[in-house]
């Protein structure tokens, strides 16, 4: 005769193998009493596992949905961490998504009702983009308030202190400066964007969209009356919120974007083009569409790759080439800092060169 833990292992190996048990069944296929066989359940239920009875003429036992793992070993942080995980792996584009939304919901189907609740309110939305900056820490129960929030489309109350870099002194004079009124908003997304977490939301009193990061949010409570949820502009939250970080609007494309040749192979600029797209046009020549905040941006990233670069357009960056290069062949003609020479002659100052003594 087994013992109990390897016992009990068998029961529950047997009542997930098909949807109901007759206990005679049971008993005669682990070789003990239909008495031990009831004592044995009830060990499984104390352990959490959902073993419901049914009556009949072959009365016996079911294994309801929620124990194809032991339910009871995860708490309510492992539960948050492990659907945020597994919801941003949806969208990771590491050829993972299927099996993460299938892993998904095979851990949802084995918490207990407490933490599948908990689980659904947290709608996740990944906005892929390599993490320029280091990650920011979000509080769990302040996610937990906003996805509750959006979850049940309440509108939400928080303070959302301005964001400063303080300088010498700058924590006196910040705290002498009185609180910003608390914002009023419609939330509608929670969103991972280059290793922050954002709140997307309908402000009440701006009556326009806004993205706030999380980490700067402290929930009010209660939450207001409930919302009948708008739709994003353009309908698709990806593509408005890398919109609204590329200054680009609801599109989701640079406001500058300009087209070159390089003498590189695709497959090395391809690794650094990021969202750019890369045709070869030989063994070491490509071409190169690539957008930015300004043309003098783009133009700056394209010098990085240090190669030949013919301009196929527009304009703009052609005029944006010419004028860092004026710009750099300055930069590298320029006396050192502290010469003979710097104090005796002045350089000629171009338009778009700050005179000394003016702040912009």
């Amino acid at each position: 005769m087994q013992k109990t833990s390897a016992r009990l292992l068998s029961l529950l190996s047997l009542l997930q193998a098909r949807r109901d048990w007759p206990g005679a069944q049971l008993a005669e296929r682990l070789d003990v009493s239909a008495r031990t066989v009831r004592r044995d359940v009830d060990r499984l239920r104390e352990l959490g596992y959902p073993i419901a009875a049914f009556k009949g003429p072959d009365g016996g036992y079911r294994l309801d949905a929620g124990a194809e793992l032991p339910p009871l070993l995860f708490d309510d942080e492992q539960a948050v961490a492990l659907a945020v995980a597994l919801r941003i792996a949806t969208t990771s584009g590491a050829g993972i998504e299927e099996a993460a939304a299938r892993a998904l919901n095979t851990v949802r189907q084995v918490m207990p009702a407490r933490l599948r609740h908990r689980i659904d309110v947290l709608q996740v939305t990944a906005v892929e983009r390599p993490a320029s900056r280091a990650s920011t820490r979000v509080d769990g129960d302040v996610l937990m308030a906003l996805g509750a929030a959006v979850h049940a489309r309440e509108v939400l109350r928080f303070d959302y202190p301005p964001a400063t870099v303080p300088g010498v002194g700058e924590e006196e004079r910040e705290a002498e400066r009185p609180s910003p009124p608390p914002r009023r908003v419609q939330p509608h997304h929670l969103v991972t964007w280059g290793g922050r977490w954002y709140l997307v939301a309908w402000d009440l009193d701006r009556e326009d969209w806004r993205t706030f990061r999380v980490d700067r949010i402290t929930p009010r409570v209660p939450t207001g009356p409930r919302f009948v949820p708008r739709e994003v502009p353009g309908g698709d939250v990806a593509a408005y919120v890398a919109g609204r970080f590329n200054g680009s609007g609801a599109s989701g494309d640079w406001p500058c974007r300009g087209e070159v040749i390089l003498d590189l192979p695709a497959a090395a600029v391809s690794r650094y083009a990021y969202d750019g797209f890369v045709e070869e046009l030989g063994p070491h020549r490509c071409r190169l569409v690539l957008g930015s905040w300004s043309w003098a941006g783009l133009a700056a990233t394209l010098g990085r790759f240090d190669a030949d670069i013919v301009v196929v357009g527009p304009p703009e960056l052609r005029e944006a080439f010419a004028h860092l290069a004026h710009r750099y062949a300055r930069a590298a003609t320029s006396p050192p800092v502290g010469s003979a020479t710097t104090a005796t002659s002045a350089a000629p100052v171009s338009p778009d060169r700050p005179r000394a003594g003016r702040s912009g």
